[in-house]
């Protein structure tokens, strides 16, 4: 049914367009108490068997909602409705901001991905984090908190600008994460260089420490999946010298060629980060190097051409304790995060493993045998 919607209506509209039509609708159903407890019961049934424990949080299933669609915390609850197990938003920068000019977002549909160069357009950390002050949530989910460098900050200022979101979100947020890797915020990836990353994720831990001292807030960093071998090593190994709790991979590419890309030349031509399907191959081998250099003492998080419930367990082999969607919800529609936990649940019950904590990296415990 939703399939034959988007052919019909959200194909036919401009992108950007056609996602605040589906959010505000999204939005307005978790506000009307019956039809928001018709619509958790339908499409997002609890498993017990995918219950899942990540970064010392407890979680009803291992499969969240990637950052980038809810850039203002204004929907927690309806993603929660629609069976998202964690909620990332953002991404949130230091001051508001409305973002690159549109034409901005872009469906290359016959790819089953997306192009993006939004440019963290949203309302800034002190509003969000007055509305995530203020939220009575109806649905109990986890919230990440995704921060970024506001446009204008120049890069040799981009820790106290990150400080300065920390110091507003880090109580509002059950994980933290630094987001390094957008390539629409010019300069912005150039501070995955350790050398750059150091400080920052440093200044980071220490605001969060300081502003929050009753708990200690899980703190990630989100990479780019056009970072050289070499280079995500280097991360890996940097997140566990300075204690990281978790490394989300990946973000969108810059890449086009070798892609596979069947979408027209002028949709592909379009600057920003490609998202979807053609990612998954390049996220996947950024997952499992990250396990192979990491294995379990940090948490990874796989994002990046999650499709189905078979891409989420692959991800899963591989290392990853969460996973994340967000393209793929565009095609998919509202049944979604239901599909992928019947599929995981399918899965883990055919395969050996008697929890889905010992499915985390087994293919790679596997190959080492």
């Amino acid at each position: 049914m939703y399939k034959f919607f988007f052919q019909l209506v959200f194909k036919r509209m401009d992108a950007e367009r056609a996602h605040h039509l589906a959010f505000r609708w999204i939005r307005l159903a978790a506000r009307v108490p019956v039809l928001r407890t018709f619509l958790a019961a339908a499409l997002a049934p609890r498993y017990k068997e995918l219950r899942t424990e990540a970064l010392g949080l407890r979680m009803h299933g291992p499969f969240g909602l990637a950052a980038g669609f809810d850039k203002n915390a204004v929907a927690i609850d309806g993603m929660a409705m629609l069976g998202f197990d964690h909620v990332e938003i953002g991404t949130v920068t230091g001051e508001p901001q409305p973002g690159n000019p549109k034409k901005r977002l872009f469906r290359l549909v016959a790819d089953r991905a997306l192009i993006n160069r939004m440019g963290f357009n949203n309302e800034g950390s002190a509003a969000v984090a007055a509305r995530l002050a203020a939220r009575n949530p109806v649905f109990r989910t986890t919230v990440g908190v995704n921060i970024g460098k506001t446009k204008v900050v120049p890069e040799a200022d981009a820790a106290a600008d990150y400080v300065k979101s920390t110091e507003r979100l880090a109580a509002h947020a059950d994980y933290l994460v630094v987001n390094v890797s957008s390539p629409n915020t010019p300069g912005l990836r150039n501070l995955q260089a350790t050398e750059s990353l150091r400080p920052l994720l440093t200044a980071v831990r220490e605001a969060a420490d300081r502003t929050v001292t009753h708990r200690r807030v899980p703190l990630l960093v989100k990479i780019a999946p056009d970072l050289a071998d070499e280079d995500v090593d280097a991360v890996a190994d940097l997140a566990v010298e300075l204690g990281l709790d978790g490394i989300i991979a990946t973000n969108t590419t810059i890449a086009r060629e070798g892609l596979g890309l069947t979408s027209p030349p002028e949709l592909v031509r379009e600057t920003g980060g490609l998202s979807g399907a053609p990612l998954k191959e390049r996220s996947l081998e950024v997952l499992r190097r990250l396990h192979r250099r990491v294995g379990d003492r940090i948490t990874l998080v796989g994002v990046g051409g999650i499709e189905n419930a078979e891409d989420a367990w692959q991800r899963i082999l591989a290392g990853a304790t969460l996973v994340q969607g967000y393209s793929a919800f565009i095609y998919e529609g509202p049944f979604y995060a239901r599909a992928i936990h019947k599929g995981l649940a399918a899965r883990l019950a055919a395969s050996p493993y008697a929890t889905l904590a010992d499915a985390v990296g087994a293919e790679n415990r596997k190959a080492a045998k």
